[in-house]
């Protein structure tokens, strides 16, 4: 189960907060925060479109990128065990462990 939505091209991660009794989500890949609360998934979709129309519009009027910029790096740690499977694995593949691993996040992140 993915606790993922997107509202007009922009994926937000929802959860549920028990307090509030109320579902929270959270846009990813901005510059800065943009969030809403519902109690149902019509209000979820409408408070979205609400709270990003509110935080692009503020980003136009500062002349600021709306969306973060990814290098394309990052460290990962894992066990030395971790590492040696993945490795085997990749060659196993005729890979490089890079390759090997963009491959694999790639598949279970747009899944």
């Amino acid at each position: 189960m993915q606790n993922t939505m997107t509202i007009d091209g922009h994926q937000a991660v929802i959860t549920f907060d028990p307090e509030i009794q109320m579902f929270r989500g959270e846009f990813l890949g901005l510059n800065g925060g943009a969030d809403f609360y519902a109690k149902d998934v019509k209000g979820l979709q409408r408070e979205g479109r609400i709270s990003l129309n509110v935080f692009l519009e503020a980003c136009a009027e500062d002349g600021v990128e709306p969306r973060k910029s990814f290098s394309g790096k990052f460290s990962l740690r894992v066990a030395p065990a971790t590492h040696e499977a993945a490795a085997v694995a990749a060659a196993a593949h005729g890979k490089s462990l890079n390759q090997w691993a963009e491959d694999v996040l790639r598949k279970a992140a747009l899944v």
